[in-house]
């Protein structure tokens, strides 16, 4: 893997405007261009929005939705790639040809071609479906790219099959934090009260996206798929209000031994960078142990035990009445 900068984006986007958060892509685009980034990932969904979809009706999801890659918003990214010269990954509603929606993430390159990755834990709205392909791919930049969104970064099989696939780099798009759940256990609500005086009171907003709803949780789990596996991760969120929640943001870049290059709690739209060092990953701990995999003992893994559900009844059984 050559040594690539890279950058993770956090912003607040605005519910089915795609213009204006389009605004905001572009202005982080020309800012970390400044920068010399290579690569820069957006949150999840942040072109459509995100929360708001699980109350839409499906002519009003149709509406919203695009085809990729011919699509205005895939076409939008391209054009910002070549541009910029960089390698942009940002969070849409598709159409599918198929017939199906899908939670996608786009991500443009500047040689012109775009990969998808169909969000394969999708629970966002009965009308959208899950994916069934992993994401794996080389870019201009020459490292190899994963991604994984949200939910998909969850469950341990998913990163390492990505890394068997090859990646260097996991792209992993999220809108979580500020999660509403029954659970005293996990995230909970961020009170709107508390974003809406973020100016006023910084210390309470400050304390919420980095303590156990925000980067307390994501601290539990999410620096062991970079270490476990040998790669670097690029954690972009949403932050802020995303319709009756508020996300907690913390967009950071974690090396392959799972140690954070760089981080974000601003409450507000903000950027993160890193030099990726590519000389990393052949001795990390996550290489060494995927060298040392005994292929044979695994087929348990892929018997089903009885105990799978859908990621939405998974998903929504921890959501208080």
């Amino acid at each position: 893997m050559k040594n690539v900068k890279v950058a993770a984006v956090q912003f607040e986007h605005a519910a089915g405007d795609k213009e204006f958060n389009f605004r905001k892509i572009e202005q982080f685009v020309r800012q970390a261009q400044q920068a010399r980034v290579e690569i820069i990932a957006f949150p999840e969904g942040c072109i459509t929005g995100y929360w708001f979809l699980r109350k839409l009706s499906l002519p009003q999801l149709l509406d919203l939705a695009e085809p990729v890659p011919g699509g205005p918003s895939t076409q939008r990214l391209l054009r910002l790639a070549r541009e910029s010269g960089m390698t942009v990954g940002a969070g849409l509603i598709e159409a599918g040809g198929d017939g199906h929606l899908y939670n996608t993430y786009v991500v443009a390159m500047p040689d012109g071609a775009a990969r998808r990755h169909r969000k394969i834990h999708a629970f966002e709205s009965d009308h959208i479906r899950s994916g069934s392909e992993f994401t794996v791919f080389d870019t201009p930049h020459g490292v190899r790219v994963g991604v994984l969104t949200c939910y998909d970064n969850n469950i341990n099989e998913n990163v390492r099959i990505t890394a068997l696939m090859g990646a260097e780099v996991l792209l992993a798009p999220h809108q979580t934090g500020g999660v509403t759940s029954k659970n005293p256990h996990l995230m909970g609500l961020v009170p709107r009260r508390v974003w809406d005086e973020r100016e006023s009171n910084p210390a309470a907003i400050e304390a919420e996206l980095k303590g156990d709803k925000g980067r307390g949780w994501l601290m539990r789990w999410l620096p062991s798929r970079a270490h476990d596996n040998g790669l670097f991760l690029v954690f972009s969120n949403g932050v802020g209000v995303d319709d009756d929640e508020v996300r907690t943001g913390n967009a950071m870049i974690l090396d392959p031994y799972g140690r954070v290059l760089q981080e974000t709690w601003r409450a507000g739209d903000d950027m993160v960078t890193a030099l990726l060092d590519g000389s990393l990953i052949p001795q990390s701990t996550g290489r060494r142990w995927i060298r040392t995999r005994r292929p044979e003992l695994y087929a348990p893994l892929t018997v089903r035990t009885g105990i799978e559900r859908d990621t939405r009844s998974v998903r929504f059984d921890e959501v208080g009445g």
